[in-house]
Order: structure tokens, then sequence, then C-alpha cells
């Protein structure tokens, strides 16, 4: 038995039935590359799971929660129903990237059952030219983006020769502990509560202060804050339906407009996004003059944090996406310095800044007031940000599932009331792919496959405009990294 951290509980105690804190994939495989007399794709993913249990922690564990929400509820350990949790379905053969994008949609939108392990895997086949898609849906309070990566890879192998199946020693049920039990530990846990709220407070203070002093700085550029940013259709409330978009760049692009600017692979993922995003507000006519301001996710995983633990690591920040700006290599410069000045007062406030905050409510309060603050619409009158941008990297060289070449990747992340849209990129061999996911009534298909070539056409515009003969060339904003 272990207790969740306090962001683990976060993600748990802020759901709703429309806003759900869920993050997943779509991994398009070829199976033609199997052994001969290889399993079904489905049965042979459950082989693979029952023979790889004892490394993928997140996935045997289940959710107990204290009685009254008064603390942060703990995981047990068990062994997976594995026919509950890895689905097969298929789609009408030959299946599109369109009727995939559908399936997925469907999947997302669900919730997943807090009786069993928090996550799902459907085995969807049918797929033009033989292709099979395994369409992931885990709970953000099971992993986060690094996670979730580092898990795939556990799924995987670096040759199509299937490894001699060996399941994983059998550990049984966890007892789960009883209510008086973790009513005693709650109390126990309510001083050193009250002691950290007083940590927390004093150190936030005086990172407060030095980041004050800091921006006081000639010419200190100042990234958004909070609640800042425009009011467009972005910011509508979550409704029960998803709709799904998947597109892919080429890493050659995006190293060839590094190159040529200076700028980092997050600054080109977060500018793609914004210039979409751009071009879809103009075309609705709906084109605000205050630039859109992205929250991006961060991980703080440091190599001492395994997959068995099982916690998310995480940070985050507030960027511009400079959606005021015309040309495209102004517009990268300037989403590169907002980026640049974002990670500066991050290090300021300290990366564990979301952690400690987060660790310092109860779930039955935080549930409360996440309830409020949806029934009043305040997120969605006055949004704290636009989008969610993140980027993580993924395997630079070819992988194999139960003998399957894996041929694209797409992360998706949550949404929620007042950031309708999520934006997730990660990298796979020579291509980025790109998983947006949206509330269908802000962003239905047709809009979403817009979305996507909007994307792509920002990344052909880009390059042409960065290795023109004679183009200019931009210099990346410096990072100041000096002291307060």
């Amino acid at each position: 038995m272990r207790d969740l951290s306090g962001v683990d509980s976060m993600f748990l105690a802020l759901e709703s039935r429309t806003n759900l804190f869920q993050v997943g994939a779509v991994s398009v495989l070829d199976p033609a590359t199997a052994p001969d007399g290889a399993p079904a794709p489905h049965a042979a993913l459950q082989q693979v799971l029952a023979g790889r249990l004892d490394r993928l922690g997140p996935m045997r564990r289940r959710l107990v929660p204290v009685p009254g929400d008064v603390d942060n509820p703990r995981w047990v350990e068990g062994e997976p129903d594995l026919d509950r949790h890895v689905r097969r379905g298929a789609l009408p053969a030959p299946g599109s990237e369109r009727e995939l994008a559908a399936y997925a949609a469907d999947v997302l939108a669900r919730p997943l059952d807090r009786d069993r392990p928090l996550w799902e895997i459907h085995v969807v086949e049918g797929l033009d030219g033989g292709l099979v898609a395994g369409v992931a849906k885990l709970h953000h309070s099971i992993i986060d983006g690094v996670g979730g990566a580092e898990l795939t890879a556990q799924l995987m192998d670096l040759t199509p020769e299937v490894p001699a199946a060996s399941p994983s020693p059998a550990r049984g049920a966890e007892p789960a502990p009883g209510a008086v039990a973790m009513l005693a530990a709650a109390a126990r846990h309510g001083p050193g509560r009250a002691l950290q709220a007083g940590r927390v407070t004093l150190r936030m203070t005086s990172r407060a202060l030095a980041l004050r002093r800091r921006n006081r700085r000639p010419g200190s550029v100042h990234p958004p804050a909070p609640f800042a940013g425009p009011r467009t259709s972005l910011c509508a409330p979550v409704g029960p339906e998803r709709s799904v978009g998947m597109v892919q760049v080429d890493r050659a692009d995006v190293e060839a407009v590094r190159e040529a600017t200076g700028v980092t692979v997050n600054d080109v993922v977060l500018y793609l996004a914004g210039s979409a995003l751009r071009e879809h507000l103009a075309r609705r006519d709906e084109l605000p003059e205050r630039p859109l301001v992205a929250f991006v996710p961060r991980s703080t995983r440091g190599p001492a944090t395994s997959l068995e633990e099982g916690v998310n690591s995480l940070s985050g920040m507030l960027a511009s996406l400079a959606t005021d700006v015309a040309d495209p290599l102004a517009r990268l410069l300037t989403l590169a310095e907002s980026a640049a000045a974002a990670k500066d007062q991050e290090r300021v406030l300290g990366e564990d800044l979301l952690a400690d905050l987060a660790g310092l409510v109860p779930p039955a309060v935080l549930s409360r007031v996440g309830g409020l603050t949806r029934a009043a619409g305040l997120t969605t009158r006055r949004p704290p940000f636009s989008v969610v941008v993140s980027s993580f990297p993924g395997s630079p060289v070819p992988l194999y599932c139960a003998g399957a070449e894996l041929v694209a990747y797409y992360p998706f992340g949550p949404v929620i009331d007042g950031a309708a849209l999520n934006i997730t990129a990660s990298s796979y061999r020579d291509r980025i792919g790109f998983g947006m996911l949206a509330c269908r009534d802000a962003f239905p298909p047709g809009d979403m496959d817009a979305l996507g070539r909007h994307l792509v056409e920002s990344m052909g515009e880009l390059v042409k405009t960065v290795t023109a003969p004679g183009a200019p060339r931009g210099r990346r904003p410096q990072s100041r990294r000096g002291g307060p």
C-alpha cells in the first residue's frame, strides 16, 4: 500500500463527468513484421503485458479512497484482469485515419472505472494496409507524459523477435486498508499538512520577492500572467464528447528551423500550435488582438524517478503563442523569447511549486472548490490560459510490440473547462506526431481536420521562410540564468 502524492490526488479530486484527467496515445503498428505463427494482435498484447507486469507498477494498482476524502487516497497492489483492460475493436476495413480518430475520441471521452486499475488499451484491427492500432487510456493520477513514454517503451522491443513468454510472478491482491486505519492515518497527517502550509507560504513569499526583483531589471521580459489571455471559443465549457486529430511533421524540418534560428524544438512545437490556431481563429473572424496563452506542462522527472513509483513529476509555465504577430519568423522569435522568460520565472519560483500547492489541500476541499468553479463558469468567463501544449522526446530507433513494428505514435492530454483543446507532441524516429484532443462542441471533427492541415502547412511555411536564400537569421533569446 502507498499514499498518492498531492499532484496525483489532485487529478482525481478535480475530475468531473466532463472534465476527465486522462491521458492517452494512439500507436499504429504493422503486424506484417511479426514472426510467422504469432498470435492475433489482441492476444499478443495480452501475452506481452502478462510477462511484464512486474515492471509496470502503475498498471497493477487499484485506488482506495479515504472515507470522506479527508486525505489522499491509497494505492493497493493487485493482479489486473487483462480481459477487462485489453479490449478488442475493429474498423470496417479498410479503416481510414479519420475513422481511427473517431474511435479514439470515443474511447477518450469515457471515464475509467475507479474500482479497477486506471487504464485500458483497445487493440483496433481493420486499418487500411493491414495495420493495427493500440488506443491507450490511462488516468493522469498514475502517469505523466514522460512516464507514459517510458511505459510504452517497456511494452516494446528493439527487434521484431518476440522474447520467450515468462509470466510475471503472481503477487496476489493486497488487502485494502480499513476505514478506521485510514482515518487514523489522516488524523496523523493533519498537523504535518499545517506545518507544510507554513513552510510553503514562507518559501513562496521569498521566491515571489525574488521574482519581483528580477522583473525590475532593465530589459527583462515578462511571461504572460494567469488570466491575462483573451477569451475565445477555445475557452468553452467541456462537454461529454471528444474529437481527435492526428498529424505528423518531419523532424528534419524542425531541425532545419532550430539550426537556422537557434530556438528549441519545444519552441517550434509551440509555434506550430499557435500558428494553426491563429489560422483557425482568423477563418472564424475571431482572431483576438491579444496573443493566445499556452499552459506548457514540463516534466521534472529525474533519473532517480522510476516508472515503478508511478508518480507525476510535473511543473508548468505560461507562454505567449504570439498569435498577434503576422510575420512567421517574428512570431517564432517572439514566442521563443516568451518561453525563455517563462523558464527563467519557473526556476525562480521553483519546479516544486505545483507539488507543494497540491499537497496542502485535502481532496474533499479540492473537489468542492472544483465543483463550485465549474458551476459558476469561472474558468470559461476568465480563462487562466487558452490552450495546453506539451511535448516530449520519444525513441529515435524503430520499436516493436509482439513483433509488430511501431510506425506512428500520437499522444493525448486532457481538456478542461476554459481550455477545450490540448495539443501534445512526441518524436518517434524521423517524425514528430501531434495528438490533438478537444471538446467536440468546441472543435467538431471537420474543424479538427482543418486544424491539423493548418499545423502541417505552418511547418512548410516556416521552413521556406528560414531556409530561403537571403532569409534573415533570427537569434534565440538568451535565457537569464542569473540569480535574483
